[in-house]
């Protein structure tokens, strides 16, 4: 089963979901030991097939970290807060997290973009 660990202790995922806002880039890091690595890939490749099939998914791409160590970053678009928060508090996707190898550590976290003059829109 994985671990979930915040990114922002002070803000974790489950009050993040409560704030009503969209577009959000769901950012998840993962850490996990390197035995772990075929099994983790195969897990998340049924989560992300699950999350796929949900309104208001958007896209989603997995990157590994360069190097020896097994750190993975996902990232994943939602048309809004709520589309997210009904398809990570689903009873499948929920059930889904029993499947993580037992080394997996995931600390998700909901951005949004962020308007800078001259350099990027929001």
């Amino acid at each position: 089963m994985a671990h979930l660990r915040p990114l922002d202790p002070h803000f974790p995922i489950e009050r993040q979901l409560g704030i009503e806002t969209g577009p959000v880039v769901l950012v998840n890091l993962f850490t996990l030991d390197q035995a772990d690595e075929q099994s983790f890939l195969q897990v998340w490749q049924d989560d992300a097939a699950f999350m796929k099939r949900q309104p208001g998914f958007i896209s989603t791409q997995l990157h590994r970290a360069v190097g020896d160590g097994p750190t993975y970053l996902n990232y994943a678009v939602w048309e809004s807060t709520a589309d997210f928060r009904a398809a990570f508090t689903h009873p499948e996707f929920r059930s889904k997290i029993s499947a993580y190898p037992s080394s997996a550590v995931a600390s998700p976290h909901l951005f949004e973009k962020v308007a800078v003059p001259g350099i990027c829109i929001a």
